[in-house]
């Protein structure tokens, strides 16, 4: 039962939420799962990062030093741009409570572009408006900056 779970919660998802049944079921099947106690880290600001994150469930809470904090829960996908290109952490994630997550790889997710081609063009469509809102925000806070 857990795999259908796993599905649902992916399908919910936003970047996976694109996904047909049996793409979603290879992630779900492939992905680690992995069990944080409340307090534990999942990942630091700063760390090489190689995969993404889906809360399963559970609540994390995700501060950048400094910076304000942001909770999320089940359906959050944590470290996106770890999915396609190499990055660090921007943040760190700690369980609030007891949680669990799916780790998802980088070579998992590549899979799903030379199993899925309709699936990259949707998905590189929809990071590239999301770069392109990015870019624009930069602007209007360097404009601002400027004053």
């Amino acid at each position: 039962m857990a795999l259908e779970d796993d599905i649902r919660t992916l399908g919910k998802t936003p970047l996976f939420d694109e996904l047909g049944r049996d793409a979603l079921r290879l992630v779900a099947f492939s992905a680690d799962r992995l069990r944080l106690g409340a307090g534990d880290v999942l990942f630091r600001e700063g760390e090489a990062a190689d995969s993404g994150f889906v809360v399963v469930s559970g609540a994390l809470t995700v501060a950048r030093a400094g910076g304000p904090e942001r909770a999320v829960g089940s359906g959050a996908l944590l470290g996106e741009l770890a999915l396609i290109c190499d990055t660090t952490r921007p943040a760190t994630a700690t369980a609030q409570e007891p949680s669990e997550v799916l780790r998802i790889a980088r070579g998992l997710f590549s899979r799903l572009f030379d199993e899925y081609p309709d699936l990259a063009r949707k998905l590189h469509g929809r990071l590239a408006a999301r770069v392109q809102a990015d870019i624009a925000e930069l602007r209007s806070v360097e404009a601002l900056l400027r004053r």
